[in-house]
Formats: C-alpha cells, sequence, structure tokens
C-alpha cells in the first residue's frame, strides 16, 4: 500500500440536512466562500445550499472543501446513532475534513471525507470510551483500522457481496446480513459499519496517542489483511465468521474461549443443544464477566451503559406479546406461536437456524442476525439463548422465556473482554493474539 487513504463515510441522510461550519470552507468548482449555519435541501432534483433562507447554490452533489483542516469544522445537527437499536436516539456531532452531499434513495446524504488515521481516532472512541484503558485502545485501532483497509480491498476488487445473502422457500426463510447499500462511499457512520461519531467523543488524548502509536498497523494472515470483525459481549466463548456472515471460513476469525482460566465442568461443543443450555443458564469465569459497575463506566459510552446484565440476560414474552411480535417483524402469519426450537447452533451457542412453530405457519428463520430481528422490537441481545415455555393449555403456551448470553454477534474481538484484560495489563498485543488466532501485526504504510 503506498500510504494513508482518505475514506468517504456517511454520516446522515434525510429529506433536509441542517449543519454549520466554523471557519472558512469553499465550494469546490466555484471557490466559492462559505461559513456559518446552513441546511442542505432537495430542489428539482438537486441539492440547494441554503443559507437565511436563500439558496446561494445549488448542484447534483457537492463538496465543500475547509481552508485549513486542523482549524475549521462543521457540525450535523440530528445526527441518528444506534439506527434500529434499542439506544438509538440522536446527536449533534463535529467533524473535521471535507464535507459532501449527493442524492441517494429520494434523499440528501452528508458523507465526510477524511484521512483514515483521523477516523479512527474517532471511531475508538465512539466504539468505546476513550476513558479506557490504553492498550484496548491501540487494540481497537489496529482492528478498526485492518477492517476498513480488507473492506476496501474486497470493494476494490469485487470480492464484497453486497446485501448479504437471502434464501427462501416456503418453508425456511435464511438471510446474513453485511455491508450493503454503500455503493457511493465507503462506509456509514453507525454500528452497521463502526461507530463513527466526530470529533466531539475525541474528549482526551489518549485516542490521539493510541492510533498515533500503532499508525500502519493491521493484523494479517497469509498475507492479507484480516477482516478484524468485534462485538460488545461474547458471552465467555466467541463465534465463528461462518456461522454469523458467508460460509467462508477465517483461520483468525474462530471460536475460543473468553476463560479467565480452564474449566473441565462444561462441554464446550455448544453446536450440542445440553450443552449450550448448561453454559448458557450459568456463569462461567471469563473476561468479559464482569459487572463491575466503575470499570464498565470508564470502559462504554454512555448509552452502552443503559444496557444492562449483558454477560447474561432474560426476556420474557407472553403469547400475546410473541405472536404480535414475530408476525410484525417476520411479515409471516404464525398465528399462536407453539414453539420456537434451535435447530442449528454456532460454537458459541447462537443460534443460526430457528425453527418457529405456529398454528397457522410453521418457518425455519436464520441466520443469527435475522433471528435476533424478529424477536425484538430493536435486536434481541444475542442469538445464543435457550427457551423455556410455561402455562401450557391445550398445546399453547402462555408464555415464552428466552435465556441468554453475550452481546452482539460474537465474533472476533469482544470488546469488554479485551477492555477487562487491557485493565489487568494485558498488552494491544497479547489482546490481539488472545481474539485473532493465527494472525501476524504487520505495518503496511
Amino acid at each position: 500500500m503506498a500510504g494513508e487513504p482518505v475514506i468517504s463515510v456517511a454520516i446522515a441522510s434525510e429529506k433536509k440536512i441542517a449543519f454549520d461550519l466554523f471557519g472558512e470552507f469553499r465550494i469546490s468548482g466555484i471557490n466559492k466562500k462559505c461559513s456559518g449555519a446552513f441546511s442542505a435541501e432537495l430542489n428539482g432534483g438537486k441539492i440547494s445550499l441554503m443559507q437565511e433562507k436563500k439558496n446561494i447554490f445549488s448542484s447534483e452533489n457537492i463538496i465543500l472543501e475547509p481552508r485549513e483542516i486542523d482549524v475549521t469544522s462543521f457540525v450535523i445537527r440530528e445526527v441518528i446513532i444506534g439506527k434500529g437499536f434499542h439506544w438509538e436516539r440522536k446527536e449533534k456531532q463535529r467533524f473535521h475534513g471535507r464535507l459532501k452531499f449527493i442524492i441517494e434513495n429520494g434523499s440528501i446524504t452528508a458523507i465526510n471525507l477524511v484521512p483514515l488515521e483521523a477516523y479512527l481516532e474517532s471511531v475508538i472512541s465512539s466504539e468505546m470510551n476513550p476513558n479506557s484503558p490504553f492498550e484496548l485502545l491501540k487494540a481497537h485501532a489496529v482492528i478498526s483500522r485492518s477492517w476498513v483497509l480488507a473492506q476496501k480491498e474486497k470493494k476494490d476488487t469485487s470480492e464484497l457481496q453486497k446485501g448479504g445473502c437471502i434464501s427462501q422457500t416456503e418453508e425456511e426463510y435464511i438471510r446474513w446480513y453485511d455491508r450493503e447499500d454503500h455503493n457511493n462511499y465507503d462506509f456509514c457512520a453507525d454500528d452497521h459499519c463502526q461507530r463513527y461519531q466526530g470529533v466531539t467523543r475525541i474528549i482526551n488524548d489518549k485516542a490521539l496517542a493510541a492510533v498515533e502509536e500503532t499508525n500502519g498497523l493491521v493484523l494479517t494472515f497469509n498475507n492479507k489483511i484480516c477482516d478484524a470483525r468485534f462485538s460488545k459481549c461474547c458471552g465467555g466463548l466467541s463465534e465463528s465468521f461462518e456461522n454469523v456472515w458467508q460460509p467462508v471460513e477465517h483461520p483468525y476469525l474462530t471460536s475460543l474461549s473468553d476463560y479467565k482460566y480452564e474449566q473441565d465442568i462444561f462441554d464446550l461443543d455448544l453446536t450440542k443443544e445440553q450443552a449450550a443450555r448448561k453454559w448458557i443458564k450459568s456463569f462461567p469465569q471469563a473476561f468479559c464477566n464482569t459487572n463491575n459497575h466503575q470499570l464498565l463506566s470508564t470502559l462504554l459510552p454512555e448509552y452502552d451503559l443503559e444496557t444492562k446484565n449483558f454477560f447474561r440476560w432474560t426476556v420474557e414474552y407472553t403469547q400475546d406479546e410473541i405472536a404480535l411480535l414475530l408476525n410484525k417483524k417476520s411479515g409471516f402469519n404464525f398465528g399462536k406461536i407453539i414453539d420456537l426450537i434451535p435447530l442449528q447452533r454456532g460454537k458459541s451457542g447462537r443460534i443460526n437456524k430457528l425453527k418457529v412453530a405456529g398454528s397457522e405457519k410453521t418457518m425455519i428463520i436464520g441466520k443469527e442476525l435475522e433471528i435476533r430481528k424478529i424477536l425484538s422490537e430493536s435486536h434481541l441481545y444475542s442469538s445464543a439463548f435457550v427457551v423455556e415455555k410455561q402455562n401450557i393449555e391445550n398445546g399453547i403456551p402462555g408464555s415464552f422465556i428466552l435465556y441468554g448470553a453475550g452481546w452482539g454477534h460474537g465474533v472476533g474481538l469482544c470488546q469488554i473482554g479485551a477492555a477487562v484484560m487491557a485493565s489487568a495489563g494485558y498488552r494491544f498485543d497479547e489482546i490481539l493474539s488472545h481474539y485473532y488466532r493465527n494472525s501476524i501485526i504487520h505495518k503496511i504504510y
């Protein structure tokens, strides 16, 4: 690789976007100076830059160039974060770099054009609390850099299967998701890709130093940059890549134990239902098994702290609630829900094929994210759960209890586990070698 790339990140997509320019910007192509409060609005198939209710410029796409990148900044109002998740909200966010507007799917999309290393400073401050242990931030800088460059490489070589994959018959609906809908930019700024919430999140120098000290470092396997996935909490065992996304094995993204020490009381082949049930309904020792609020408050952004009991959790639905939810979220009319039967589990116990048996319809649903989507108004914490039915009358349960483990897909680095490792004195390279077996740290620029 020749050097540090500039990447394009979609921040917001709305019919109208309100934003502020601090310092001097110029409209690319016409060299017109801009500063102050603006809005970007659709007008006759073009984007109009409006200031004080006056249209100062219109075009099908617009790029605003900062005169001095380190001095100037822009603020976009009401940016949605956590879209579709239980912590969804709107924020005002500040960014450095160029600001581009395009028309996409009948809305205006605001895109930040930013050097990769500057992007990473915000990512590791958005994914985790910038007060986190320094070695965690360094580890996260390496995997976030690796993931970005691996995705760009796939996109450039047409290896990326946009939109994931859907397989549907009368009896089965299987879907896995990846980086769909990103034809006009490299990444989005939310959990779908990586959280990128601007320079407002960088509240101290630790993130800047973590990126600087790991500048150009990536994980590699067989001389290729690793597709370094990560999730919030693995639940004690991480998952293999092929059980969540494309059915292709990645030797550095295999299931592994997040134990502090070995135990012989569990059968760790959680593809077996009995072993999964025992594991999920227990609290085994693991790096990510912590409820130390003081520690977590230094690791997690404030909105993630709202999520309690992520290592082990319980969700309960009445028959009416689960029937209405499944019919609404899946689009299928199951009628009364008779049973939820795991047909196939990954190595961490995450279900990737679930049989939903109803009085009107029976259907097999997968993979893990689709299961999480249909069993929650937003997203179930994970698909590593076991089911208990209660108050059964005439074969119809009156309620269902889901006992679950972990938060997220569970592949690759476990963010909370890695944070606990860092707080215990592990170096960033030790953390990376723990979660990405068979990988090598390599400097590419």
